[in-house]
């Protein structure tokens, strides 16, 4: 019998085994990970229940390093199938699962996470850094070495060689992805380069890099990414916050600005030169593929053509995809569960 058999058979048993302890074997997908990669994960359980005879799987947002710490606790019925990152495994969360007999995992590229600032083809020009991004957006800003509530009122406020116009972005909401997202790639990263922000205990450093401004310079405007293209229409000097492929199939009526000096493009958001864009992976856990009712279907629609490919629902989320050489390339390794090599450092 092959490797990935017996560790199909093992877990089975303790499935069993756990069973006849008296709790319940388990006939659900469990997938932790990532809030980034969350509502990707959660579109592909939809469609996954929608179109199948199998249980809807259980999708927990944990974070890409609690993620890897669960899904790294061992084999069986008490761990996840999946976890979800926002980033290659680190060698010690490898070795980590190396330690606990999690030795067989396949790790999947499932495409590109980009967030855009636009405003319609008639604004002014902006070329951004994050810090500058921070300044604009955050409810709270170092000022002369203390925290304060934010002052600045428009973009030349925060320096002269940014448009003299009033700050107004409109953006998603909290229960967003995208707005999650913002928050990790610009407006924590755009705080943590301020002076002050290290001294600050982790609760309110959180609190002052994540919280939004609520006094009218930045809008939440609700899920409709549509509305707000209509909005900016009708202010030119508005902008708004799109996930990449959003922004590429409205270039008729938005263009991007620059951020860190870089258009988004899916050249740049590919290669990594636009700086709010990042790799996204799931890394399956190969000894549950025989003993976890559904699992294998799962994981062949998650890397399909339908989902991850050019035309896919993934891209209703924000996701910017492979292309098709590189895809077929990925669903080759996940349906077939090739093992991953130890990451480097």
């Amino acid at each position: 019998m092959n490797n990935k058999l017996i560790a199909g058979l093992a877990l089975g048993t303790a499935i069993a085994l756990t069973g006849q302890a008296g709790a319940q074997s388990r006939d659900q997908i469990q997938i932790v990970g990532s809030s980034t990669v969350f509502p990707y994960t959660q579109a592909v359980a939809e469609q996954f229940a929608n179109q199948s005879e199998f249980s809807s799987p259980v999708v927990e947002s944990t974070g890409t390093g609690g993620g890897m710490k669960i899904f790294c606790e061992g084999v069986g019925a008490q761990t996840p199938d999946i976890t979800g990152a926002s980033r290659a495994m680190k060698p010690s969360e490898w070795e980590l699962c190396q330690k606990n007999g999690v030795t067989d995992i396949t790790e999947v590229l499932l495409g590109y996470d980009a967030l855009s600032l636009a405003s319609s083809q008639n604004g002014p020009d902006l070329s951004v850094t994050k810090e500058q991004l921070y300044k604009a957006l955050a409810a709270e800003v170092p000022v002369d070495g203390e925290i304060k509530a934010n002052p600045y009122k428009s973009w030349n406020e925060i320096d002269a060689s940014l448009p003299a116009e009033p700050i107004l972005v409109y953006g998603p909401p909290p229960t967003s992805g995208t707005r999650d997202a913002w928050v990790e790639l610009v407006m924590e990263e755009g705080c943590g380069e301020l002076a002050g922000i290290e001294a600050l205990e982790d609760g309110r450093k959180d609190e002052v890099c994540q919280r939004m401004r609520t006094d009218g310079a930045f809008v939440e405007a609700g899920e409709n990414d549509n509305l707000i293209v209509q909005r900016l229409e009708s202010d030119p000097k508005a902008f708004g916050i799109f996930g990449y492929s959003f922004l590429y199939e409205n270039q008729d009526k938005l263009k991007g600005a620059e951020i860190g000096g870089v258009t988004p493009s899916e050249e740049t958001v590919e290669s990594g030169e636009y700086p709010v864009s990042r790799p996204l992976f799931i890394y399956i856990k190969n000894a549950h593929r025989e003993a976890i009712p559904g699992l294998n279907e799962f994981i062949a629609e998650y890397v399909s053509e339908n989902a991850m490919g050019q035309d896919g629902y993934l891209l209703d989320r924000g996701l910017v995809p492979l292309k098709d050489e590189k895809l077929k390339e990925v669903e080759d390794k996940a349906v077939n569960g090739v093992s991953m090599e130890a990451p480097q450092g």
